[in-house]
């Protein structure tokens, strides 16, 4: 006797973000594909056709019109398939380079978002006697007529579910209809059909409701009447939790053998995968959400459209493939397809060296960068359409940091690559058989990088010029030729009020102070700004009696300020020092100074009664330029955090840059939730999953100390490390120690305000 044996789904989470593991993803995806195809998955023609594309371009790879045609005569995967063949191959046609594993992710997507979705039917009726169908799903029951659902009763307001005979009834929460009709009945056709679906809604009632599957309550009696049963298996809550032991702990099972030196290798080149994810959507925040913006609106003049995306474009594609190479070979390299074969794969060097040979092709767009920046930058004050469409972006949540800030991006990763391939060129022993390919790999992009090393240095500062231009009320032409930002931070101003909150700009030609405004805009107002020509700044804590006190003296004034510690002092009066030095060498030191603009101050004597008195009515200056508030910029970290970040330090954190899945504890449970994790600028922004558009959440990190956990925390796991600043506590666990060490490495490059030797951190500590 042959028995047939099918894998059903029989939970379907509303999130497909939940399923951690590609191949439950890749499960999840054929059970849709059944459903399709035997007609439960009910949806409108275009939506069964994107579907089927998906589910092609899974079996057969990218569109190919005779290979789609062939499989689609030979293979039934929708019903009236032959009615949207045409549909289904156009949808195709948009999926190039799409991997199997995205392909199933898509498939969910869309399915999740139906209201068919995982819903089972079982034929009962009405007190009427009208034909329904009830079903059960995550979020209670579903009363459906045909295949319309006419009603959904959530788990909340259900008091309790029970059947007799054939009647399943439904009791309510009294609030929900009342004292005197909190029960509904419906007649189903036996009493084992009855039953089946009651123990189907006991069962998803357990799995989605529950933290811990219910213990079986002791029996008192010998003999008891009616049915007794229980959910045994494991709620979503516990198999999440165990999902991730299984990812983070499962390599450690290996013998020795297996786990060194190839497992440190593998790490680094995951290190590669998981920062060219965010990287690529990086890149997408220019290429399909800005640009949709602009063309939505118009918006955009032709030659500056022509210039930013014909050179962004051509990039962006080369690293899609790329990131497809990258996902192929690590997959292959730890097993999860092909293990037979992974012997041969266990290296990523050929990868590399490839794609870096490839990417010279792209050094001349890497060098009109400069002239994108500057044209768009020039093009938002001329276009007043543009300026509004640009500032209106910056307030969407995919734009998640400033947006010329992305612009600077391939250049960046150009050095991101060479850091990581010096790290595994270090790690592979000489006569290691992926060592040449890497030494040789990193001798591509170590060429290229060379070459745009200049240019970087000059957009960065460009980029955080034209940040402060729009942040700061009450100066003009910020960007001017040869001015260069050396710091930002908080210090007090003593005022005849007393000490004050200011925030202080040090550039290579003059010194700004601002208070912070009260508009809707957040932006900064200036209150002075000092000529470095002429500058002194030396310690004045015995004459004023302040601690860490300081005094600026200039040709225009004398200004008195007081710094959050003496490392935070020492910081200022050496970089005051150290411009003010480079202001004497200058030769355009007088051209480069500002006149002053209707917010300054023309004496101290003003500056000292008015100046924390004008705040409130500096709405008048921010009009024309309604910025918004992004409060995990450096500016507006730095005045609540009282501390501040110098270009070296911005530089630093462009190096440190870092991406991948943590597991972060929750506060108040011993539970652990995971989270794709980005650190950039000085920041950890959090994701659900890699596939996210934008953050779900940030933490700025200036401030915070990391450190591991210590015996009070009550952490006794491998590779966790500790995020604090004042009340605040953050505990996130890694799953390997390399990318532990790698995490504490950049965080405290970012966080650390110790000093500025502690930024100055091995490049390779491990």
């Amino acid at each position: 006797m042959n028995a047939l044996f099918r894998l059903s789904v029989k939970f379907f989470p509303p999130d497909p973000g939940q399923l951690q593991e590609e191949f439950t993803r890749y499960l999840f995806s054929l059970q849709i594909k059944r459903d399709l195809m035997e007609d439960r998955l009910h949806c409108a023609e275009n939506t069964a056709a994107l579907l089927t594309s998906h589910l092609l371009q899974c079996e057969i790879g990218d569109y190919d019109d005779l290979a789609d045609r062939e499989y689609l005569k030979l293979n039934t995967l929708v019903p009236r398939q032959d009615r949207i063949q045409e549909k289904i191959m156009e949808f195709h046609q948009q999926h190039l380079t799409q991997t199997p594993a995205e392909s199933d992710f898509q498939v969910l997507e869309i399915a999740r978002k139906l209201e068919m979705y995982g819903v089972r039917f079982h034929p009962a009726a009405d007190r009427e006697g009208s034909k329904i169908n009830l079903a059960v799903a995550h979020m209670g029951l579903q009363v459906f007529q045909g295949n319309t659902k006419i009603n959904t009763f959530n788990w909340s307001k259900i008091r309790k579910l029970s059947f007799k005979r054939k009647r399943f009834l439904i009791k309510l929460h009294s609030e929900v209809h009342g004292p005197h009709q909190d029960t509904l009945e419906f007649l189903m056709a036996s009493r084992d059909q009855c039953k089946v679906f009651w123990k189907s809604c006991v069962e998803h009632h357990s799995f989605f409701r529950l933290h811990d599957q219910p213990l079986p309550k002791a029996k008192a009696m010998l003999f008891t009447r009616g049915s007794s049963f229980r959910y045994s298996g494991r709620t979503q809550k516990q198999l999440v939790e165990f999902t991730w032991w299984r990812c983070l702990y499962g390599v450690w099972c290996l013998s020795l053998s297996q786990r060194f030196p190839t497992n440190k290798a593998y790490f680094i080149a995951k290190e590669i995968l998981m920062t060219e994810r965010t990287y690529l959507k990086d890149l997408e925040v220019l290429t399909v959400w800005f640009r949709s913006a602009v063309i939505k609106e118009n918006a955009m003049p032709e030659g500056l459209m022509t210039l930013l995306f014909s050179n962004i474009d051509p990039i962006y594609e080369f690293h899609r493939g790329f990131l497809k190479e990258l996902d192929q070979r690590l997959a292959l390299w730890y097993g999860r397809s092909n293990a037979h074969v992974k012997g041969d794969y266990q290296r990523i060097g050929d990868v590399m060296l490839r794609n870096m040979c490839a990417l010279k092709e792209f050094t001349g767009y890497l060098q009109q960068h400069d002239e994108v920046l500057t044209e768009l930058e020039k093009a938002t004050k001329r276009v007043k359409k543009l300026e509004v469409v640009y500032k209106e972006f910056e307030l969407q949540k995919v734009c998640y940091l400033p947006l010329n800030t992305f612009l600077l991006k391939p250049i960046q990763r150009l050095m991101h690559y060479r850091l990581i391939l010096e790290r595994l060129c270090r790690h592979y022993a000489p006569d290691h058989s992926d060592q040449r390919h890497c030494k040789e790999a990193l001798k591509e992009v170590a060429e290229i990088a060379a070459q745009l090393q200049s240019s970087l240095i000059r957009l960065e500062n460009f980029q955080k010029l034209t940040e402060l231009q729009r942040d700061l009320i009450g100066i003009e032409n910020l960007t001017a030729p040869g001015r260069e930002f050396i710091r930002e931070g908080c210090l007090f101003k003593l005022t005849k009020k007393g000490l004050q909150q200011r925030m202080f700009f040090l550039f290579s030609d003059m010194l700004l102070y601002t208070s912070k405004g009260v508009t809707a805009s957040n932006q900064f107002k200036v209150h002075g700004q000092l000529p470095l020509h002429g500058m002194i700044a030396e310690e004045s804590e015995s004459e004023w009696s302040v601690p860490h006190c300081f005094t600026i003296y200039s040709a225009q004034r004398t200004i008195v300020v007081a710094a959050s510690s003496k490392v935070e002092m020492n910081k200022w009066i050496e970089d005051l020092n150290m411009a003010i030095d480079m202001s004497k060498k200058s030769q355009e030191k007088s051209d480069l100074f500002l006149e002053p603009s209707l917010c300054d101050r023309s004496s101290d004597e003003v500056s000292l009664e008015q100046e924390s008195e004008d705040d409130v009515n500096s709405s008048r200056c921010s009009l024309d330029k309604q910025s918004h508030h992004r409060a995990n910029t450096t500016l507006h970290v730095c005045w609540h955090r009282n501390t501040s970040v110098s270009m070296s330090d911005h530089s630093l954190a462009v190096e440190n840059q870092l991406s991948g899945y943590l597991l972060r504890k929750f506060k108040n449970s011993n539970g652990w939730q995971k989270l794709w994790v980005v650190f950039t600028n000085f920041c950890l922004f959090f994701y659900k999953t890699h596939q996210d558009d934008f953050p779900l959440a940030s933490l700025p990190l200036l401030g915070y100390t990391v450190s591991t956990p210590g015996e009070a925390d009550g952490i006794h796991k491998e590779y966790v490390f500790k995020l604090h600043f004042k009340s605040h506590v953050y505990f996130f666990r890694a799953e390997s120690e390399y990318t532990f060490e790698r995490w504490m490495e950049v965080i405290m490059s970012a966080a650390s305000t110790a000093g500025r030797v502690s930024l100055l951190i091995p490049k390779e500590t491990h």
